[in-house]
């Protein structure tokens, strides 16, 4: 049997434990803390995403039957439903979302070079939004009207390996257009959610508020959105098009309405486009004047990789069933299952893997506290091989 360390051990050795400490020290996370630290509070949670645990009872009662692997899983301390469900509802959600932030800013540039399915240079986001459904009666922060409860992600996605540039969880329904202000950041900065020049973002027609594009065209920015069917316009000038692809026209326009053209006084890209596989056509509406219009209309369609990315992570994450009722303990929870998506990867890319995400974490649900190379678990599945056994380990029978 290989003797070294647990498969949980060696996927936390992906993660930039320094980052983790920071945020810990930043919002002094493990103050007056004794026992039941920030970092084992972490492991228990990202357990519980790869084990798709149901409850802290559960998280406890398999927890402690593994109890002497623990040490070996990097725990520190004993674990009990009561503490975790304590340092679930006090300790600062920020230190979760931060950490996530970090292995984001690792991930990206690992899927820089992924092909998008379009001869682009740029950086490609979209921007959409999703609701998880809950009971208002235990959730009455997370209120969406009377009757219905619900708790909003908003994800601006890196399409190049779908992944989370930035997420915004709000405890009640806000326009895309409010997430659109937290974009609107100096030119330059450094911190998540800054607007990056030259990056194009894919939108829905739920955020065309020309005062905020204007804004994003003024900072360097390229977008691409639908446009809504009431919007007073003036042809400028039409080019050129192949109606064979399915293109109706691409127009240079300029608003006429009073405030949309005193909110928006340049030019726009207005494209219509039919689809063969809908009943009626789109409109597009952009800023970029050199891409061609058949391109403007396909990035519309990845738009849609964020729904993909929504129901990938209500499928496979710990994100419908919460291990508590407070706005804190369920931030903290969808952080750390936005973490952990980006842990497994981050080990996709690292190790060179072929496997799809879901495989990976499924083979990582039932092998956590086995001793086996990680990368020797994970290769063998990706070949198809089954793991050779340990050459120290002598055949039972010699045929």
């Amino acid at each position: 049997m290989h003797v070294g360390r647990t498969v949980f051990a060696q996927l936390m050795d992906f993660r930039p434990l320094p980052a983790f400490h920071t945020g810990v020290a930043t919002y002094r996370g493990d103050y007056k803390v004794r026992s039941f630290s920030c970092l084992d509070q972490f492991l228990t949670l990202a357990f519980a995403q790869l084990t798709h645990r149901e409850s802290l009872r559960d998280i406890e009662t398999s927890l402690r039957a593994m109890q002497p692997k623990l040490d070996h899983a990097g725990f520190r301390s004993t674990i009990a439903r009561s503490t975790l469900a304590e340092a679930n509802e006090s300790r600062d959600w920020r230190i979760s979302a931060d950490f996530a932030h970090a292995l984001i800013a690792i991930a990206r540039p690992l899927y820089a070079n992924d092909d998008l399915g379009l001869e682009l240079s740029q950086t490609v986001y979209a921007l959409d939004a999703t609701t998880i459904d809950r009971c208002l009666s235990l959730f009455p922060w997370a209120h969406v009207d009377r009757t219905r409860g619900a708790i909003p992600l908003h994800p601006l996605l890196d399409l190049r390996g779908s992944i989370p540039s930035v997420i915004e969880i709000t405890s009640c329904i806000v326009s895309e257009l409010t997430v659109l202000d937290t974009l609107a950041i100096e030119p330059g900065a450094i911190e998540p959610g800054a607007i990056e020049p030259g990056a194009i973002y894919v939108m829905d027609r739920g955020s065309v508020e020309f005062g905020r594009l204007y804004a994003l065209a003024q900072a360097g920015a390229f977008f691409v959105l639908r446009s809504r069917k009431r919007m007073r316009h003036a042809r400028v000038y039409s080019h050129p098009i192949d109606r064979t692809t399915g293109l109706r026209s691409d127009q240079t326009i300029r608003l006429t309405g009073q405030r949309t053209r005193q909110a928006y006084p340049g030019h726009l890209r207005r494209i219509r486009f039919v689809d063969a596989t809908q009943p009626h056509a789109f409109t597009f509406l952009t800023n970029h004047v050199t891409l061609p219009a058949l391109t403007i209309a396909t990035l519309d369609k990845l738009r849609w990789q964020v729904e993909l990315f929504f129901k990938w992570i209500k499928q496979h994450l710990r994100i419908k069933a919460f291990y508590g009722t407070s706005e804190n303990a369920v931030t903290t929870q969808v952080w750390t299952a936005i973490t952990v998506y980006v842990l497994v990867a981050i080990v996709k890319k690292r190790l060179d893997l072929p496997l799809p995400l879901y495989t990976i974490l499924q083979i990582l649900s039932v092998a956590l506290f086995e001793k086996t190379p990680l990368v020797q678990l994970l290769t063998s599945a990706a070949s198809g091989i089954p793991g050779m056994p340990d050459a120290n380990q002598l055949p039972l029978f010699d045929l």
